[in-house]
């Protein structure tokens, strides 16, 4: 197995992702959100430093420049999505919040387009509308009743705002790809994120007491700082920088199937019918967006022209 493959290194970036949602998940009973987000960004600092401090010191000059950049890259990316999560596993399950992870692609087209001024197919409409059933299916756990009554966890939406967060941040990457330096911009907006959530972790230490501090739960604070940060975005963005993100963004789909192993396997969650169904449509909506299944219609086409050649 050729381990520098891009295919590969974005398998692994999908499976550290999914592996954040259940950590994130176990934590939930003992550990408030923003003392957990900046926990995990402490640990990342310390482990990424060493990697990224000569171009974080040579390029302070930029880092002056762009701090408005840098600084909304944070708020959405460090603190906004990862914060959310962690709050919105509080209240429902790793595997939905993972599951209403999967439209992000769809979403940041939408975003690209409005902002960016990228141009938009009619797949991707299409993808859009079948990823937000997907969703809407998800929340509503099938149940039209619920719907109506508007009677939806509140975790599942907290985990929409943290995917529209996401889904910011990346429109704010795209737009400056090329601009900053890859570790070193990351490394800034990881100092300016634990700026932005120590004052609240603080708070939460003096007021909720968060759980004494044990062997497993710093195993847990190691993977979320290294391997769901570090590991996952330079295996990411190595993917991405060889592939391009049209060929990358499927991948994410194999967020929810990792983290939804993970959660059966460690934790004792269950799949339910409504997941399996509201997923399958998401997932559907996802492949649409992003071509796959029109590339694959397009080969099943050649395939059978060229044999039916053969023939004659």
């Amino acid at each position: 197995m050729n381990w520098r493959s891009p295919y590969i290194l974005l398998v692994i970036a999908a499976l550290l992702w999914g592996g954040n949602f259940v950590i994130g998940r176990g934590f939930a009973a003992t550990m408030p959100p923003f003392t957990l987000a900046f926990i995990r960004w402490v640990v990342a600092f310390l482990f990424f430093l060493p990697f990224a401090k000569n171009e974080l010191v040579a390029n302070i000059p930029l880092w002056k420049r762009e701090w408005k950049t840098l600084f909304w890259m944070s708020l959405t990316g460090i603190v906004g999505f990862n914060t959310l999560l962690y709050i919105a596993v509080h209240y429902t399950t790793s595997i939905n919040a993972a599951l209403i992870n999967a439209p992000t692609p769809a979403l940041i087209g939408l975003l690209s387009f409005l902002f960016l001024k990228e141009k938009v197919y009619t797949r991707h409409m299409i993808g859009i509308v079948f990823s937000i059933i997907g969703v809407t299916w998800i929340v509503s756990r099938g149940s039209l009743e619920a719907l109506l009554s508007f009677s939806i966890n509140k975790g599942e939406l907290w985990m929409l705002v943290a995917i529209t967060s996401w889904s910011i941040y990346s429109v704010i990457v795209k737009k400056n790809t090329g601009r900053l330096p890859a570790a070193g911009s990351f490394l800034v907006t990881i100092i300016i994120g634990m700026i932005i959530l120590a004052p609240f972790a603080v708070y939460e230490w003096i007021v909720d007491k968060p759980m004494t501090i044990t062997f497993t739960s710093i195993l847990g604070f190691l993977y979320i700082g290294i391997f769901a940060s570090i590991g996952a975005f330079l295996s990411w963005n190595k993917a991405v920088a060889d592939l391009g993100p049209g060929k990358a963004a499927p991948f994410l789909n194999l967020i929810p199937v990792f983290a939804s192993i993970f959660a059966i396997s460690f934790i004792g969650e269950t799949l339910t019918s409504a997941q399996l169904i509201g997923g399958a449509i998401t997932i559907f909506g996802v492949l649409i967006t992003t071509g796959v299944i029109e590339k694959r219609k397009h080969l099943v086409h050649r395939r059978t022209n060229w044999r039916g050649q053969r023939q004659r």
